[in-house]
């Protein structure tokens, strides 16, 4: 079922978002050669206890899986989503993406972004880019009226007309009073499709986006996604609002 939100909703589920954007600020700074995702986790505790909040994602439950582990999905090169923090130092040449959820006042945010660390070479460094770009041109289709496909349209033909693979085997979501709400919106599929856009509806927009393959395997922990090929991966994720015909990004950089 979708949930559409009331004004307190909105106003709330912004609250979070806030302050999850405030986080990201925080850990872009520290994204840098030399660091470990866990020391990236262990500054996201302290800001999420520092300010009274509680992490969306440490202790999140899926059937058969150990609850995640930690505030933080930390994900390098390979690594599409879900990578649990670890004391592997970042280095030059290096992905990452960061994906971090927050709960304030029992409201919902998510979002991701990927960093460069360093040198990389320019097919990856265009990876990154694009992968950003078809996050906003996937936003931009976020209207009343329009339907998810033409989200999901926007975003897989910017990334295969540039020689890229969306993920189709995972997908974004709605968001607000839980982490994962309908509707799925998968980041591939034809325009004028699937559930229709109505004001009120809060959605975690999020194209996964592969050099090399659209398919993923699983790691051993069974919450690491790679991609099938080992090619490097990215991710961007904004928690948006529908709001006429324009939409608004909840979690603004």
């Amino acid at each position: 079922m979708i949930i559409i939100k009331s004004k307190k909703d909105i106003e709330n589920i912004k609250k979070s978002c806030k302050l999850l954007s405030s986080l990201f600020k925080i850990l872009e700074k520290n994204v840098v050669e030399g660091i470990t995702p866990l020391e990236l986790d262990n500054i996201a505790e302290n800001f999420i206890k520092e300010n009274k909040a509680i992490s969306a994602f440490k202790g999140y439950k899926v059937y058969g899986l150990p609850p995640y582990p930690a505030n933080l999905c930390i994900s390098v090169n390979e690594v599409v989503v879900h990578g649990i923090p670890n004391n592997k130092q970042i280095k030059s040449g290096d992905i990452v993406s960061i994906d971090a959820g927050l709960i304030v006042d029992g409201y919902y945010s998510d979002m991701a972004k990927t960093f460069i660390v360093g040198d990389v070479p320019p097919i990856v460094e265009k990876l990154v880019e694009v992968t950003k770009k078809s996050l906003y041109l996937g936003i931009e289709q976020a209207i009343e009226g329009n339907r998810i496909g033409d989200i999901s349209h926007a975003i897989q033909e910017f990334v295969e007309a540039n020689g890229f693979h969306v993920v189709k085997a995972l997908t974004g979501h709605g968001v607000g009073k839980y982490l994962h709400e309908d509707p799925q919106i998968p980041n591939y599929g034809q325009p004028g499709k699937g559930p229709k856009l109505k004001n009120g509806m809060t959605l975690a927009i999020e194209p996964m986006v592969n050099i090399g393959t659209d398919e993923v395997i699983s790691g051993r922990d069974g919450w690491t996604i790679m991609s099938a090929d080992y090619s490097y991966s990215a991710h961007f994720e904004h928690t948006i609002l529908i709001n006429g015909n324009k939409p608004e990004i909840l979690t603004e950089e």
